[in-house]
């Protein structure tokens, strides 16, 4: 497969993951869990990060990091869902890593976005770490929220 091949079947896996993971944050909101989209978001998450480890890799980069922290924020929730089955404290944990991994996934493509599609990169400097404060507002906020309201058994 040629890199710009595998480049858009990992952005095509990715964008897939962010937006499944939107459905499964709004859903635990309202104290649900609909099994397909949170397997979806689950799965191509995963593969998200794995697929980021195919590129050639000569150097340590913030992309390689938060590939291995989302990996093991995924390990917990992957515990929580299907080993601990969502009982007690686990609902809550469930819910935190799975909004941490998908805070990850976005605050990828934000960067990506900015360093890629050209009226982005043509903002001011100002705009990347601007953009990255608010998202990071938006999930403390909303992940805070999902955790009080699906941490009810």
């Amino acid at each position: 497969m040629s890199t710009a091949a595998f480049t858009l079947l990992h952005v095509v896996i990715s964008l897939i993951g962010i937006l499944t993971g939107f459905i499964v944050l709004f859903s635990l909101l309202k104290d649900r869990l609909p099994s397909l989209w949170n397997t979806l978001f689950l799965v191509t998450t995963i593969l998200t990060s794995v697929t980021g480890f195919f590129y050639p890799i000569t150097k340590v980069t913030p992309g390689i990091i938060l590939g291995v922290l989302s990996l093991l924020i995924l390990a917990v929730a992957l515990i929580a869902l299907y080993a601990k089955k969502l009982e007690g404290g686990w609902k809550r944990t469930y819910a935190v890593s799975a909004m941490v991994a998908q805070f990850f996934n976005t605050l990828v493509l934000i960067v990506q976005s900015f360093q890629k599609i050209p009226f982005l990169h043509a903002l001011p400097a100002i705009a990347v770490p601007v953009c990255q404060i608010l998202l990071l507002v938006f999930f403390i906020y909303f992940t805070y929220k999902a955790a009080k309201t699906f941490r009810n058994v």
